[in-house]
């Protein structure tokens, strides 16, 4: 208290020859009341238990947990995912604790083994997708595996306070994109999951961490000062890192915490002239997070399900695919039954208004995979988008390119740039003159129209099984399965290498 009353006494003459008002300075030194919205996360993230997870939260963390391990592993065979972890293995010294994905014997420290299995997650645009827009899963579970690793063998985690955690970061990021309006629409400034995924990895791991409500609200402060990353490095290898940085500094927020370090106690709420987390949306209006009671907790997973994609590109492209390929089966169906760019004379495509995903001649995967014009092209030719789809040389085939000159692009009034919105349309001019038409308004995958399970099992078995055996693969979905039941995390952890 002394050393904080000469703190004060020196800094008012400055405040005072600088025309600061005093009220501004007594923001930044005294402690929060516990009835702000910072408190009331924090209060949050240290008091829900497992018994507040309904069994429709279960089955749906349980699909998201399967598809981030499934696109995890064969992001774990992809360029970025190799600089990442040859870039962690030369640069610090060896640190034998958690598993990365798909490599065998080969382990990091925790908040390296977040960032490469965060970086493989993201590295193919596979992960899942959420409105408003974010990649919850991916910021997420590589934190809350890299921590499970990090505890000592006899005090591993149960699979149901894993799972817990999980949902605690998924509900995070869900809370704090719902208070502003300008986050429900395809981003412009920065990518989201490099703001609301390091809130929520350092949430999840907080509670996994089982800190008190003090400290889980430091963690969120912690976050947010390493939080942010700018949409030019959208459809680069650059974006992945956006992912891996999510997971990586929100562990390592929740662990400085841990010890101690603090900040803002109100980094959540709207203070005037003090930017807290309204330095990332300028229209953020934040509401207190209502800790659990008896009657349980209304979780955000339980009123909207997630978005899981069929194929490795931006969410938007999945709209414009399904459309095309409703196109191609008419194509098929009028000609010798494959497409030729000598059938079509001109083709249309009525996407939303948003400059980063609209991209004529992509000359590298990451920018076919953020193009609309690729991924209806491709749907045409071949009738379906699919993970070869975004090889080098599916990239440049000259059919390709030939259908790829001939496309224009409108953006109507009635679709905007939102992903629950929106449609995908389609519309291909034939050298003779006809017309053919495909319209999206739900791709199969949306949460409006989730994948079944089987359909998700399909897509982890193809996914994973470029890297462990089948019966690897299968023990993997039996053990997520049965996550909630398992007395610790070990079974799965030993799965993931």
């Amino acid at each position: 208290y002394s050393l904080l009353f000469v703190l004060q006494k020196s800094i008012r003459p400055v405040w005072a020859a600088r025309g600061l008002h005093k009220s501004a300075v007594e923001v930044l030194n005294h402690p929060a009341p516990e009835d702000t919205v910072t408190a009331s996360y924090g209060k949050f993230i240290s008091k829900v238990k497992p018994q507040h997870l309904s069994s429709m939260v279960l089955h749906r963390s349980k699909r998201m947990v399967l598809d981030s391990i499934g696109v995890g592993l064969i992001g774990s065979t992809t360029d970025v995912f190799e600089l990442a972890l040859q870039h962690c293995q030369h640069m610090y010294a060896p640190d034998d604790i958690s598993s990365v994905y798909g490599r065998r014997g080969t382990r990091l420290s925790p908040t390296l083994a977040a960032f490469v299995n965060g970086v493989a997650t993201h590295s193919m645009d596979f992960d899942d997708t959420w409105h408003p827009a974010t990649h919850p899963s991916g910021a997420v579970l590589p934190a809350v595996l890299a921590l499970s690793d990090m505890m000592p063998n006899n005090s591993k985690p149960r699979g149901l306070d894993l799972l817990l955690a999980f949902n605690v970061g998924i509900e995070i990021q869900g809370r704090l994109m719902r208070f502003s309006n300008e986050a429900h629409n395809i981003p412009k400034r920065f990518h989201p999951p490099s703001v609301v995924g390091t809130m929520g990895s350092a949430a999840a791991c907080a509670r996994l961490l089982s800190l008190d409500h003090s400290r889980c609200s430091h963690a969120l402060a912690i976050a947010a000062s390493l939080s942010g990353a700018p949409m030019a490095n959208a459809a680069t290898q650059s974006k992945p890192l956006h992912i891996g940085n999510a997971s990586r500094l929100g562990l390592e927020a929740a662990l400085l915490a841990s010890r101690g370090l603090e900040a803002s106690p109100l980094v959540l709420d709207a203070v005037a002239g003090v930017a807290g987390f309204s330095a990332f949306y300028e229209d953020y209006l934040p509401q207190p997070l209502e800790s659990p009671n008896s009657d349980g907790h209304m979780f955000l997973l339980e009123e909207q399900d997630m978005g899981f994609k069929r194929f490795p590109a931006h969410l938007g492209m999945h709209w414009v695919a399904d459309a095309a390929a409703s196109v191609h089966k008419l194509l098929v169906g009028l000609g010798p039954g494959t497409v030729s760019p000598a059938q079509v004379q001109d083709i249309l495509l009525r996407v939303p208004k948003s400059k980063y995903i609209n991209r004529p001649f992509p000359d590298s995967e990451h920018e076919a995979r953020h193009s609309f014009q690729f991924n209806a092209c491709s749907a045409l030719l071949d009738g379906e988008v699919t993970v070869q789809s975004f090889t080098p040389a599916a990239i440049m085939r000259p059919d390709l390119i030939a259908l790829l000159s001939r496309v224009r692009v409108e953006h109507p009034q009635d679709n905007p740039a939102n992903f629950n919105r929106m449609y995908g349309e389609v519309q291909v001019t034939l050298v003779g003159g006809d017309i053919l038409k495909g319209r999206c308004d739900t791709f199969y995958g949306h949460w409006r129209n989730p994948l079944t399970n089987e359909s998700l099992r399909k897509k982890f078995r193809n996914n994973a099984g470029t890297v462990l055996p089948s019966e690897q693969v299968e023990r993997l979905i039996d053990v997520v399965e049965e996550l909630d039941r398992l007395d610790d995390c070990r079974a799965l952890l030993s799965l993931l290498q």
